[in-house]
């Protein structure tokens, strides 16, 4: 096998690894309470296909753990057997699946996959022997077959994998491997599956198989109805003996091939047409994509914002580039749909945090999660992992009481956190409540002035100022250290995650009634519509998506609150000003609200009326970083470059809201 084949069947196995894993823990941790035979099942079968991949792969100590996980539940599908604690089933299957997942990512990143599964194993063998000391009935028996010879019984099967089912001749080598794991001797048609020619074979004809064993008709059935992405199987005794192969040889011979798969690699049958409907796309790949994307976008603004064609008469031109450009925006949303992916598997990933620390805090603790289909961009999902995580963990552990103790407050016994995440506008907001304890306020301000981070007296801090402090770096106002708070290091994570992809986070609380974190994440980091605005000599990029509405602004309109503040009445609704290039330092010579124009724009729920020199028009823009070495003032969420060659700078209308 070539170092190339090597490599994308390792990148195939952890891939699906990834997959299978993420299927295990859903099950596993939703059977915690009780397992069903439908638990039961699934869970064998991911541990059964776990074990022989890895096997096939050559990772010994992955499949010895699975295959320890096998075991048990082979034995709690065949045997209900009494008084089993599920919970500590389940944490038998979340270690051994947590060294897997160790496994696999050491894998991923070019290292060997060097742990020692042994005491994993160890554990699960120790409580499958109890429960067969328990059991009353003797172990299972293997149902009563009719004699056979001495070589065994020899069977003819075929077996059809799903339609668009990739690297057919990988799955067709993994089900020979894991029959022949099991001690029984298999040739196969084609007979060289490591060549990639094969799956043309397979996908016309299916996987042939002649396989002779003495373990029966009905346990080959199970091993063969257990092929991961199979549609269907037929089975059937042999007309003749199966030649002797070893066991091992995965070249091992095979009848004559039909003429078919002798035939020349390019008269072998193409794929039926239809029938693939999904493929597996490298992430490096889209984005490479993405990239080349963004340039095209920069190149046809320099084309039709070039100032070589100001005041030439040009309509077949612009029309043409009408065209151009909605054929750009199309590519575009076609490419962006491509890499948006659901929340469900970041939030359901939270679960296992709940739990893990219910059980060491003695808490009770239940997690409700609601838009879970909300889709971001994938490199978000890679950044909010983390900062949910250090969220639902300090809700936990700082937020919700003791059972004990919410009883005495007059709370159910039950904690609540519920998770949820919803769209709004370009951006999602992901909202993490609990009804707990809620933040102190005065312990919080305490804190903070001893450290030196006021700057102000405690009563000129609003609420949310003062709860921002939680987020700063070895800010904790646990007294104690524990396994989980104290050392003022994880909520800082939480900022600085966030501020790597444009984000914010919130903090609300009451005492006695819980808290409110409120992330806010842009649905991408790629290209928006937006709206270019002139301020003070320069030119700024205003999205689209935040503009509810512009216009004119009359001087009879704007006044003055008591506290001082500029206002703006709009159709019979009252509005904050924010005069951007107050806000921003900027020298302009349009200061007369007459002479400029007024922009409303909205984060959330609130709106106020961003003042400007002038609006020039919409473009798409690809939104590029600040250099690192420029710290990124309040308000600017990047910048992007213009046709003409000019950087200008994006505004984050959030800036005006803090």
């Amino acid at each position: 096998m070539s170092e190339f084949d090597r490599e994308s069947m390792l990148e195939m196995f952890t891939f699906e690894m990834n997959q299978l894993l993420e299927s295990l823990e859903e099950n596993v941790l939703r059977g915690e309470s009780g397992y069903s035979m439908e638990n039961i099942n699934e869970i064998f079968r991911v541990m059964h296909t776990i074990k022989g991949s890895a096997a096939m792969m050559m990772f010994p100590n992955i499949s010895t753990a699975a295959h320890g996980i096998e075991d048990l539940f082979f034995y709690l599908r065949e045997r209900n057997a009494p008084d089993m604690d599920y919970s500590r089933i389940t944490d038998l299957v979340l270690e051994s699946m947590d060294f897997i997942k160790g496994e696999i990512a050491k894998i991923e990143s070019g290292a060997p996959s060097d742990g020692d599964s042994a005491e994993y194993v160890s554990r699960i063998r120790a409580y499958l022997q109890s429960l067969k000391e328990r059991a009353a009935a003797p172990e299972p028996e293997a149902a009563v077959e009719a004699p056979r010879g001495a070589d065994g019984d020899t069977f003819a099967a075929r077996i059809i994998y799903e339609d668009g089912t990739e690297m057919l001749n990988v799955r067709a080598f993994a089900a020979a491997h894991n029959l022949r794991q099991r001690g029984m001797t298999v040739s196969h048609e084609p007979s060289d599956l490591i060549d990639e020619a094969a799956s043309d074979y397979i996908a016309e004809n299916g996987l042939r198989l002649i396989i002779t064993t003495d373990q029966g008709v009905g346990a080959l059935r199970d091993m063969l109805s257990e092929t991961i992405y199979m549609k269907e199987f037929t089975l059937e005794p042999a007309e003749t003996p199966a030649p002797k192969t070893s066991a091992e040889d995965p070249k091992a011979a095979a009848p004559e091939p039909s003429e078919k798969a002798a035939a020349h690699p390019a008269a072998r049958p193409a794929r039926p047409a239809g029938q693939q409907s999904v493929i597996s796309v490298n992430v490096s790949k889209l984005d490479e994509l993405l990239k080349l994307m963004g340039e095209l976008v920069i190149s046809e603004a320099m084309v039709t914002q070039n100032p070589e064609l100001e005041n030439l008469e040009l309509d077949s031109f612009h029309k043409e580039t009408r065209q151009l450009r909605k054929i750009i925006k199309d590519i575009q949303d076609a490419v962006m749909s491509m890499r948006m992916v659901p929340l469900a598997t970041t939030f359901f990933k939270m679960h296992r945090i709940v739990r893990d620390m219910c059980k060491q805090l003695g808490k009770d603790i239940r997690l409700d999660v609601i838009g879970d289909e909300t889709e971001v961009d994938k490199n978000i999902i890679e950044h909010i992992s983390d900062p949910l995580m250090h969220i639902i963990r300090n809700s936990i552990d700082h937020g919700i009481e003791t059972p004990d103790a919410r009883v005495l407050g007059g709370k159910p016994e039950t904690g609540v956190v519920q998770l949820e995440a919803r769209n709004s506008g370009s951006d999602v907001l992901i909202t993490v409540r609990d009804d707990g304890a809620g933040l102190d306020r005065a312990k919080i301000l305490k804190k903070a002035r001893s450290a030196g981070l006021l700057t102000k007296p405690d009563e000129d801090y609003a609420d949310r100022e003062a709860f921002q402090f939680i987020f700063m770096p070895g800010f904790s106002t646990n007294d104690q250290v524990t396994e989980f708070s104290g050392r003022g290091v994880g909520m800082d994570v939480v900022s600085k995650n966030l501020e790597k992809v444009g984000g914010s986070v919130l903090v609300e609380s009451a005492a006695g009634e819980g808290s409110t974190f409120t992330l806010k994440i842009p649905l991408t980091l790629a290209i928006i519509e937006g709206m270019m605005i002139k301020m003070g000599g320069g030119k700024y990029i205003l999205p689209i998506i935040s503009i509810k509405d512009s216009f004119k602004p009359r001087r009879g309109d704007v006044f003055r609150d008591p506290s001082g503040n500029e206002m703006i009445t709009v159709r019979g609704e009252v509005y904050n000003i924010v005069r951007l290039y107050e806000f921003f330092g900027l020298p302009t010579r349009v200061t007369e609200v007459e002479d400029g124009i007024m922009i409303m724009v909205e984060n959330g729920d609130e709106t106020v009326c961003a003042f400007a020199d002038e609006l020039v028009g919409e473009q798409q823009v690809v939104v590029k970083s600040l250099p690192k070495y420029i710290k990124k003032p309040r308000g600017i969420s990047g910048c992007t470059l213009l046709g003409n060659g000019d950087i200008s700078l994006i505004i984050d209308v959030a800036g005006f809201f803090g």
